[in-house]
């Protein structure tokens, strides 16, 4: 958690588990080097608030701490628990970037953990949510997390310190309240007294297991993924080939990479769990800004759709570049005698003479049909998922028209209009190369 030498910006509510924190932390601080600095987040949620800040600020000039006190609107909609920590949290980060903390204490002690941990199993949470309150994510850091409640105000009665306490901690109404008042000591009282010690071990079990599990995850992306601007792809047999979970949490973990912040909850690793089902869902999967998706044998992770091919005029004879697809497309013009018909699927030849007016090079258009060369008139759309091109990248396909007329579809399929044939005199031919690659010699 601490190295030593570090600035540390604690948050102190003021009850009794802050006000230790801030004592212990001042007992180690001559030791550890350590530069305190605390922070109370006043939520106005109670007539009293402010008498709890003005609490804080006096503890601190007692014992000679600096202490900021941040007033924070709490949006009332939905869950106020939730609200109530997400605007805290904001708080904190805002002073630990002004007074240049790397660690920000806060006050969860063993007790949280245990009711945590038996909150998450009566809401049916998996082995991720039985693992409870990290000790340590990011800079946050919970130095309490192993010591008991009781032991903290026994310390802070002999240190001569006194605590608010809060009296909405006694609420029922919220669930955790009535964990900690009424599940967790009939518990204790009539099955087992060291109930809350039995959940932190849970806690603890199932935080190794997770960490066992990134660790797998995340060297399984690393092995897979192949990364590109904003996005990452994946073979989705080889996804499919790994345990569900370890594959479930290398998308999160891919997702987390490309910036997402979605919270590590059930609902997100079910989502991913679906993505990965035999058959692929066809919608994909939002995840915090990031999309999920499957097409054909790829599963795509990315922060926005590719940059669909633009509609532009080809040059005949010239070189159309087509940025954001990373090609160009070149055109001239030779003469039929003695000319080879190309092989490559990038390069293809058209009797000229044949072709109408103009060549436009674009992206398909919905519902559009096609008459491949040697073959029968069909759907575009059909022809792009035979020759397995992903979802996102259909719109990306360059479709070159001539007077209206799909003549090629650029690197699959050419049209069977203007063949080039023994009456040919001049030749079309239309190649595809890297943005990169200069204009080839005439």
């Amino acid at each position: 958690m601490l190295a030593g030498g570090e600035t540390v910006l604690i948050a102190v509510s003021g009850g009794a588990d802050s006000v230790a924190l801030l004592h212990l932390l001042l007992e180690l601080s001559p030791g550890w080097r350590l530069r305190l600095h605390v922070l109370h987040v006043d939520h106005q949620l109670r007539a009293e608030s402010a008498a709890d800040a003005d609490f804080v600020r006096d503890l601190g000039a007692r014992l000679g701490v600096l202490v900021d006190v941040a007033t924070v609107a709490v949006d009332r909609r939905g869950s106020l628990e939730a609200a109530a920590r997400a605007a805290r949290y904001a708080a904190l980060d805002v002073c630990a970037a002004r007074v240049g903390a790397e660690r920000i204490a806060v006050g969860h002690t063993a007790d949280d953990q245990a009711e945590t941990v038996l909150m998450r199993l009566l809401q049916g949470a998996g082995v991720r949510g039985l693992a409870g309150i990290p000790p340590v994510r990011g800079r946050i850091i919970r130095p309490l997390i192993e010591m008991r409640r009781s032991a903290l105000e026994t310390e802070l009665r002999r240190a001569g310190l006194a605590w608010v306490d809060d009296r909405t901690n006694r609420d029922p109404k919220f669930l955790r309240n009535r964990i900690r008042h009424e599940l967790l000591p009939l518990l204790a009282d009539s099955y087992n007294p060291e109930v809350a010690a039995s959940l932190v071990r849970v806690a603890a079990v199932a935080r190794e297991t997770v960490s066992a599990l990134d660790l797998a995850a995340g060297a399984e992306l690393d092995r897979l993924a192949v990364w590109s601007d904003r996005a990452a792809t994946l073979k989705l047999v080889a996804l499919r080939a790994l345990p569900r979970p370890v594959a479930a949490e290398g998308l999160r973990q891919g997702a987390a990479r490309l910036g997402s912040r979605a919270p590590l909850r059930a609902w997100a690793h079910r989502g991913l769990k679906r993505v990965l089902a035999v058959p692929a869902p066809r919608r994909p999967f939002r995840l915090g800004g990031v999309t999920v998706e499957i097409s054909g044998a790829l599963a795509r992770l990315a922060t926005a759709s590719p940059e669909p091919l633009i509609e532009r005029t080809v040059a005949v004879p010239g070189r159309t570049e087509l940025p954001e697809i990373g090609q160009a497309l070149e055109a001239r013009l030779v003469g039929a005698d003695a000319y080879a018909i190309p092989r490559e699927t990038s390069r293809v030849a058209f009797d000229a003479d044949e072709l109408g007016a103009p060549l436009v090079v674009r992206a398909r258009r919905r519902g559009e049909r096609f008459v491949a060369f040697g073959g029968s008139e069909r759907r575009l759309k059909s022809l792009l998922i035979e020759a397995k091109v992903p979802r996102w990248d259909r719109a990306r396909v360059p479709v070159i028209e001539a007077g209206g007329t799909i003549v090629w579809i650029g690197h699959l399929r050419r049209a069977a209009a203007g063949r080039v044939t023994a009456r040919t005199r001049r030749v079309l031919e239309l190649a595809l190369v890297p943005l990169a690659q200069p204009n080839r010699p005439q």
